[in-house]
């Protein structure tokens, strides 16, 4: 075999090395961004249904103090402590926040948010 016949065989092998390479690289790249966005995706859905449930805690708590004349720390004991006065209030706030429509682009922030400033369980006493 002559000498530029090897190099033509080489550079045609590291070539295709590099290219099996670089596809290998591609498709763990797609995988990676699947997942990634598959983890993104139900943590956006859990704090939808953090901050939903917090909001309907936050009406029922309204109701207690403004319909029934309860002060908050009664409020909170007539619920067992489960919640703290802190977080009582923290709810009733929420409750009264107005809400972002679901096809608003900021939507899934106000759940991060939520989430972030002491979401679920903040303040609890429970456990």
């Amino acid at each position: 075999m002559s000498q530029q016949t090897i190099k033509q065989q080489a550079r045609r092998t590291a070539r295709e090395m590099a290219e099996r390479r670089r596809k290998e690289r591609e498709e763990r790249e797609r995988r990676v961004i699947d997942l990634a966005e598959q983890v993104m995706v139900a943590i956006g859905e859990r704090d939808a249904a953090v901050a939903e449930t917090e909001k309907r805690a936050g009406d029922a708590l309204r109701e207690l103090t403004e319909a029934e004349g309860l002060s908050l720390g009664e409020a909170v004991e007539w619920c067992g402590e489960t919640v703290t006065v802190r977080e009582a209030t923290r709810l009733r706030r929420l409750a009264s926040e107005p809400q972002a429509d679901d096809g608003d682009q900021g939507g899934d922030g106000a759940a991060l948010a939520t989430a972030g400033s002491g979401g679920a369980g903040a303040g609890s006493s429970a456990g």
